[in-house]
């Protein structure tokens, strides 16, 4: 595909950010324009060099584009749309990064853009937004699913997936339908349980904090995605209703099914659930792909002495390895190793792994 063609982003927050951010890597001869109603946020991409031009307002500007990438707040989509059809060009491609497709496929049905719309959903993301937490890399080994609509060309088609895994990104193509039922039950279901436990340890914690306090492991590990967007879940909810309640519901069964297994004591119940759960998550392929993120992560035991972190620190980064994060394990019932250190890139892991077992160090590759 050419290399000097023209990108318009409409929203330049984490995802809209992460897929500018890329294609200005990738892409360097290429021209990005984007609007947002947080000048800041253009602000930056200006002076990092991402953006071109930084609109003022939904106008002429995009008819020049080929590509637009709809990635502001779902609940503004619809208003969006309106001003974009004004000003779009006949053999331009629109498509958004929402995580709920239906609904903007209905409201391009409306607004007569079947022939041009590619719905879109980088299968990535993270705990914080906007754009200055995006970055190039978000979108490296991630499914990113694409939900064309029919009337869209087939050459079309075929040129998006492809700028979509020149990114890093690996395009799966299905229909809206499909989509929202899949990414309710492996995301959308997910954050409300996620959320649901977290409310659960807040009502039910003591005056001094205690569960709070001791709560790291498992419990962390679950409860991550809760840190997430409120506004953003709120919207998923209202959006993507219908799947999440089938799903609800069907996880309420399951729920007072183990009820009454551990209620009753039934020992080879209660074991055929966990040991069923246990073979089915060890099945999952072991990349960063899906709604929720995979840590990239080594836990390391060290001696509790002056220096010892800022050793493990210094030895990576003189390796050129970067540390996301890293911190002491306090609760370790379901960690091995005292020190736990986070990267960006999953081949990290194995580097890290290697030198710091060649220093002495014992290491343990988390999954």
């Amino acid at each position: 595909m050419k290399e000097n063609f023209i990108c318009g982003f409409v929203g330049l927050g984490l995802i809209g950010g992460s897929i500018a951010k890329a294609l200005r890597k990738v892409y360097p001869k290429c021209q990005l324009l984007a609007y947002d109603i947080n000048q800041n946020a253009l602000e930056s991409a200006v002076a990092d060099g991402v953006i071109d031009i930084p609109l003022s307002e939904i106008g002429e500007a995009i008819s020049s584009c080929d590509y637009i990438f709809l990635c502001a707040p779902v609940s503004e989509n619809d208003k969006n749309l309106l001003l974009i059809k004004e000003y779009i060009s006949p053999s331009c491609i629109l498509t958004d990064a929402g995580s709920v497709k239906t609904d903007i496929h209905k409201h391009i049905k409306e607004a007569g853009l079947e022939d041009q719309f590619i719905g879109g959903h980088p299968m990535a993301g993270s705990e914080r937004t906007g754009y200055l937490n995006s970055k190039a890399l978000l979108l490296e080994n991630a499914y990113y699913i694409l939900t064309p609509c029919d009337g869209v060309p087939e050459k079309a088609l075929a040129d998006f997936e492809e700028l979509v895994s020149s990114l890093g990104a690996i395009p799966l193509i299905l229909t809206c339908t499909q989509h929202d039922y899949v990414t309710a039950a492996v995301s959308h279901l997910p954050h409300v349980i996620a959320a649901s436990l977290v409310n659960l340890i807040r009502e039910s914690d003591s005056d001094d904090g205690i569960m709070k306090m001791i709560a790291a492991g498992g419990f962390k590990d679950i409860t991550r995605i809760a840190s997430s967007s409120p506004v953003m879940w709120q919207q998923i909810c209202m959006t993507n209703g219908d799947n999440i309640l089938t799903l609800l519901d069907a996880y309420m069964e399951v729920l007072t099914s183990i009820r009454k297994q551990v209620a009753s004591s039934d020992s080879s119940k209660l074991y055929e659930f966990f040991d069923q759960a246990r073979s089915y998550r060890d099945s999952f392929i072991g990349t960063s792909s899906g709604p929720i993120k995979k840590s990239y992560s080594v836990n390391i035991e060290i001696a509790d002495e002056p220096g010892a972190l800022a050793s493990i620190a210094t030895i990576l980064a003189l390796h050129q390895i970067s540390i996301k994060n890293i911190g002491i394990t306090h609760n370790r019932e379901q960690e091995d190793g005292v020190l736990r250190v986070e990267f960006y890139q999953e081949s990290s892991i194995e580097q890290a792994a290697q030198i710091l077992s060649a220093k002495g160090y014992t290491v343990y590759r988390r999954n």
